[in-house]
């Protein structure tokens, strides 16, 4: 797309999955691209296939220093990184805060540090990887579930807060995608994610869709739109069908 030829471009938890696949996408549109990732070689490996430049670290803590490697300017900023946490309410307190920390406050903190920027030159661009749990629920992993939802809404905030003052928002919430994650998910997602699985190519494919059409939402998996819209109009129906998967997995555990 013509629209990112010389962009500058921040993909984080870039190594592999959903992440390298954007850097990828975006590279091939013609921009430049830092691929952050905790793993610093994941992060050169993929910066060096994609012409980029690699700023491994914390999510929560890339602006500056990506800033810096792309010349002073951020013109696409990909909030990718995440992390998948299991168990219920009774998950271990540090699970729930290192959940609340990448899948939700390292968005805040981006945005915080971008939108001054963004605003002062009215442009800017906010993908957040958000997952089809923000939209429904994952079974099995109530951290997971709960920062999702929390990283939906806070791309919606955005959207809804700025857009007219020249900065877009994409929220992306596929399903089953096949990376490392949904290798981690166990039973749960067996049942439910790896029959429809993905490649993350595809992803990032959806994204591009997305933006040439000005979408805020994007459903790599279709059928992802139609369960939340079921959800929306007929919560205690959803519920039920959740439930009785629920006691599928229960009984598969046995």
């Amino acid at each position: 797309m013509d629209s990112f030829r010389d962009a500058a471009v921040v993909v984080t938890g870039a190594g592999g999955g959903i992440g390298a696949a954007l850097a990828r996408r975006f590279a091939a549109a013609g921009a430049t691209v830092a691929v952050n990732d905790l793993d610093e070689g994941k992060a050169k490996a993929v910066a060096a296939e994609v012409g980029g430049v690699a700023v491994p670290g914390d999510a929560s803590a890339v602006v500056p220093a990506a800033r810096e490697a792309l010349g002073g300017r951020i013109d696409v900023f990909c909030a990718n990184a995440g992390i998948g946490t299991g168990g219920g309410p009774d998950a271990p307190e540090e699970d729930w805060a290192r959940a609340w920390d990448v899948n939700v406050m390292a968005h805040v903190r981006a945005a915080r540090e971008l939108l001054p920027e963004w605003l002062e030159r009215g442009s800017g661009r906010f993908i957040a990887t958000v997952s089809a749990a923000g939209l429904l629920t994952m079974l099995g992993s109530a951290p997971y579930s709960v920062t999702k939802h929390a990283a939906y809404a806070h791309a919606e905030w955005l959207a809804a807060t700025y857009a007219h003052r020249g900065i877009k928002v994409h929220a992306v919430c596929p399903q089953g995608v096949r990376t490392d994650m949904l290798r981690d998910t166990g039973s749960a997602g067996d049942l439910l994610l790896r029959p429809g699985a993905i490649e993350p190519s595809a992803v990032a494919d959806a994204v591009f869709t997305a933006v040439a059409e000005d979408r805020f939402l994007v459903l790599p998996h279709p059928e992802a739109g139609e369960y939340y819209a079921a959800r929306a109009a007929e919560p205690d129906r959803w519920l039920g069908g959740m439930n009785r998967l629920q006691r599928e997995l229960e009984a598969r555990s046995e």
